[in-house]
């Protein structure tokens, strides 16, 4: 499934937290970061995306040094983003 879905639009939702940490980004990082938010509209599971190990529903692309985790709700069509974090502090 993963890359291979078919186009459907998803809604995208983000936590409090997770606009901060991405307002909070250096202007070209949080560019990049946007843009790969952006497409999850479209491709809610992108090549390279995994699943979070011990989590039901949550999801992580990277981005350079950066993750981003979020939830798919296929049923609703929204993807919530839950964290936009450096490598090291992601899984925290």
């Amino acid at each position: 499934m993963a890359g291979g879905e078919p186009s459907r639009a998803y809604s995208i939702v983000f936590a409090r937290s997770a606009r901060k940490e991405l307002e909070s980004l250096p202007h070209s990082t949080g560019d990049r970061v946007l843009r790969r938010i952006e497409g999850l509209a479209t491709i809610a599971r992108p090549r390279g995306v995994r699943k979070l190990v011990g989590t039901e529903n949550l999801w992580r692309i990277r981005v350079g040094d950066y993750r981003v985790i979020y939830a798919i709700d296929d049923d609703a069509q929204l993807i919530d983003i839950i964290a936009v974090r450096h490598r090291k502090d992601a899984y925290r």
